[in-house]
């Protein structure tokens, strides 16, 4: 790891040798480790913002052509960072980024090269719907394939089946979802200096959502080209094309060297990366030890995302004696609840159609989130009051739209019961059956996919647990109220009899 070092200063980025030191850790794999005591704020290491990888920094969307990058649809999603990846590793040591492309990880443990068996042991969970192999394929052929075709010039035909292979473009893809960070846009040089003092963290994209990031985060500029390196002749940002404007800006997505050696551990956070107006730096967040390992923040993600998007998961000691992911979550699909009401209560199909357009209309989930705290979300109740309705409750809603209240019933905690055990049933394997197999030896995939769908499955259990428990005290309450109406029927019947035998 010298050579990344020596690259990384070498092209304008400050290194604290006597603080941090990059090294290989067991069970971790490359990590950073503190040389001495660090103190809260100090700066560990520094990058000029070019020196980050990205489309706004590679040469190749300026070469290629505004027009003809857009006419492949290379400005939308990861394709167009993708190729600009493999296009700078083709280029050998005439990329500024040679040295650091070599660094980074040749292979991965992530669903993504797993074999179809080992697929199968996440049956049951949200991993495999959101892998995304098919769709990543469908790019390459026709948008990454077409570019290739078009522009021998740029791409040399005896390079494409070494750097630009479907292989190496899952390859890429899977470096960009392990190790990129969300970079904003900088302005140049007209930033206000005065400025220049605050900062704002750099988003790790975790690689789907961002992490905490300042929103009155510092405009940044561009600084001066290096190396004989221009800026590209145009900006890929087309925010318009856009249909969902929370969906985050394909140019944002960077590759950014050094800051992507710290690991990352739940609630372990100890530095963090911060942008300014020309470079980026790494600071500490709180005191650290010699000896200890320096952390990164990806978030706090559940164990699903830590194995789908980096192949590895967390363990730390749960607050009922397991060992887990506090962050864990499971994804309860509203079609459970659907089908449920629909079977349940005779509903036609139709009408409960009907009513889940309205509600997908209105901003309402399709998707409904459980956590470890075993608590309902705060959407599945309406949710499931709308499609238990009247026809005339329902058109009434309609006509004011306005969501139903989050009122608990035994009719919607039934439903909901019985959508959680459907989502249990989609499962091969039990709980008992998922911790037997965590005393045995197991291949690192099939332990990986245990832990994964334990850890769904005691939210599960947890949950309908809870839901149960409600049902019974409200069955309960309900028997109260019926046997104290009785009580006070039957008063009334012996005063009226003692009235009349007078």
């Amino acid at each position: 790891m010298e050579s990344l070092v020596e690259w990384f200063t070498a092209h304008g980025g400050t290194y604290d040798d006597a603080a941090m030191q990059l090294t290989d850790l067991e069970g971790h794999g490359r990590a950073a480790v503190a040389l001495r005591d660090i103190p809260e704020g100090h700066t560990l290491f520094t990058l000029p913002r070019n020196l980050t990888l990205s489309t706004r920094t590679s040469a190749l969307p300026g070469l290629l052509g505004l027009d003809e990058w857009k006419q492949h649809e290379l400005h939308i999603g990861w394709a167009g960072l993708i190729l600009c990846m493999m296009w700078e590793e083709a280029q050998g040591a005439s990329s500024r980024w040679s040295t650091y492309l070599a660094s980074l990880p040749s292979s991965f443990d992530t669903p993504m090269f797993w074999s179809p068996d080992d697929l199968e042991e996440l049956k049951g969970t949200s991993v495999v719907d959101k892998i995304g192999r098919d769709g990543a394929e469908e790019d390459y052929r026709s948008k990454v394939v077409p570019t290739l075709q078009s522009r021998p010039d740029l791409f040399a035909p005896e390079a494409l089946s070494r750097h630009y292979s479907l292989e190496n473009y899952h390859l890429m893809g899977s470096r960009i979802l392990s190790r990129s960070f969300s970079v904003e846009r900088w302005e140049g040089h007209a930033a206000d200096k005065q400025e220049d003092s605050a900062s704002s963290p750099v988003a790790d994209t975790g690689r789907d959502e961002a992490m905490d990031v300042d929103t009155e985060a510092v405009t940044a500029t561009a600084p001066e080209a290096e190396d004989g390196v221009d800026e590209p002749s145009f900006v890929v940002d087309d925010e318009n094309d856009s249909d969902d404007e929370d969906e985050e800006d394909p140019a944002n997505v960077a590759m950014v060297p050094m800051a992507d050696m710290l690991n990352a551990r739940y609630r372990s956070e100890n530095a963090k990366l911060f942008y300014e107006t020309e470079d980026l730096r790494m600071i500490t967040t709180k005191p650290i030890l010699k000896g200890e390992q320096i952390f990164n923040t990806y978030g706090d993600p559940p164990n699903s995302d830590l194995l789908r998007r980096y192949g590895h998961v967390d363990l730390v000691p749960l607050p009922n004696g397991d060992i887990g992911n506090p962050a864990d979550i499971v994804e309860l699909r509203g079609d459970l609840a659907f089908f449920s009401i629909s079977e349940r209560h005779k509903q036609p199909v139709e009408s409960s159609a009907e009513r889940v357009d309205w509600w997908l209309e209105e901003g309402g989930e399709d998707v409904f989130i459980l956590e470890t705290n075993h608590e309902l979300p705060d959407e599945l109740v309406p949710f499931c009051r709308l499609l238990l309705q009247s026809q005339s409750e329902w058109e009434k809603t309609k006509s004011k739209s306005k969501l139903p209240k989050a009122k608990v019933d035994e009719s919607i905690l039934s439903t909901i019961a019985n959508a959680l055990e459907r989502r249990l049933a989609e499962y091969p394997t039990s709980v008992e059956e998922d911790q037997k197999l965590l005393t045995e030896p197991l291949s690192l995939n099939r332990k990986h996919a245990v832990i994964v769908r334990l850890g769904e499955k005691r939210i599960l259990h947890g949950t309908l647990s809870t839901v149960k428990e409600k049902l019974k005290e409200m069955s309960g309450g309900q028997g109260k109220k019926k046997r104290k109406a009785e009580d006070d029927h039957e008063k009334g019947r012996s005063k009226r009899r003692g009235a009349g035998s007078r």
